[in-house]
């Protein structure tokens, strides 16, 4: 089990998880236990920066999330949280529309990035 915290997107803020090939993920409809969804409905995957999550914000209506989600600094893909664990920040899309900004650990990060590969 690998957590997943999300910093903005179409499911709400907080810890989610990725266990077993599967995102579990809070939404309006699952506060409490989180939805399941599949690695397999991941359309693209990679690591946030600030010019693509511009790109992204200016097609999918997100704003300036660099500014608001992660402070003044802006999105700092591949942070260095504590601890030896290097994470990374990413942005993703699902085939059903719904968009993700997180970060996670970087062996999860390659495992859902090969899940769309």
């Amino acid at each position: 089990m690998a957590t997943i915290i999300v910093h903005a997107g179409d499911f709400l803020k907080g810890d989610g998880m990725y266990l077993n090939g599967e995102l579990i993920l809070k939404t309006e409809e699952h506060k409490f236990v989180g939805e399941s969804i599949s690695e397999k409905q991941l359309e693209f995957i990679e690591i946030a920066s600030e010019e693509n999550v511009k790109k992204l914000g200016g097609t999918l209506g997100w704003g300036a999330i660099g500014g608001v989600a992660l402070g003044p600094v802006g999105l700092l893909a591949g942070l260095l949280m504590g601890g030896k664990k290097k994470q990374v920040t990413f942005i993703a899309k699902f085939k059903d529309g719904r968009k993700l900004l997180a970060s996670t650990d970087s062996k999860t990060f390659t495992n859902l990035q090969a899940a769309c590969f």
